[in-house]
């Protein structure tokens, strides 16, 4: 699960990427507004955690910038405001949730876990469906208890879809999510890494159905 973080205390960043990072999180930081516009456009994240004092926009005007994108993504917004009225607009400009600084690691990471489960489903670090497993926190696949080499794309495409396991995935989203510092992924680079992909699951009941025109669909079909 990646995370930008978007806090410009240094300190602070540092501190939030380790902790988040020893619970299996991958997190990406900027330390003003407009670089984190530049990373929304050019990678695929799965939350926001957002400080409202930044140097060079305030943090409410950059959240309604980032809904205005339209991105599928839960934003945590994390602050020295901690007024009543503060954390009204916030919410009311596209939050899902709100703390206020200092603040106790424990409850930012449990804030951030409930988003994570309320937005892609029940989301926990072991995601299983049928005889396939794959632990987030270690970047491990278990296939039938057996682990599964995968390269790092491979692995990060069979993230998104296990994630959205039952729904259709575009692939466009799949293509923001794993771009790189606009090193942008093409449509024929995913369908090959969905071709290898395939060829190891589909023995073993995990299906990858291509919806034409909309995307991909992970499916257990072991039990069907």
């Amino acid at each position: 699960m990646n995370i930008l973080l978007i806090e410009d205390d240094v300190v602070l960043a540092d501190g939030l990427t380790h902790t988040l990072a020893q619970s299996g999180y991958t997190v990406t930081c900027a330390n003003s507004g407009a670089y984190a516009e530049h990373l929304l456009l050019a990678q695929g994240f799965d939350l926001i955690v957002l400080d409202l004092g930044l140097p060079d926009i305030d943090g409410l005007e950059l959240l309604r910038r980032i809904r205005r994108l339209k991105l599928p993504l839960p934003i945590l917004i994390l602050t020295a405001r901690d007024g009543v009225n503060d954390r009204v607009t916030g919410i009311e400009q596209g939050a899902d949730d709100y703390m206020a600084k200092p603040f106790e690691l424990r409850e930012l990471e449990a804030r951030i876990n409930a988003l994570i489960r309320r937005c892609y489903g029940g989301f926990s670090h072991a995601i299983v469906i049928g005889n396939l497993e794959l632990d987030t926190q270690n970047h491990r696949v278990l296939l039938e208890g057996q682990p599964l080499a995968l390269s790092a794309r491979e692995y990060g495409v069979l993230e998104i879809l296990l994630l959205q396991a039952g729904k259709v995935v575009a692939k466009d989203r799949i293509a923001q999510r794993l771009s790189v510092d606009g090193d942008a992924l093409t449509d024929n680079a995913i369908e090959i890494y969905v071709h290898r992909l395939r060829k190891r699951l589909e023995p073993h009941g995990v299906l990858i159905r291509t919806i034409r025109g909309l995307g991909y669909l992970l499916e257990n079909t072991a039990n069907a």
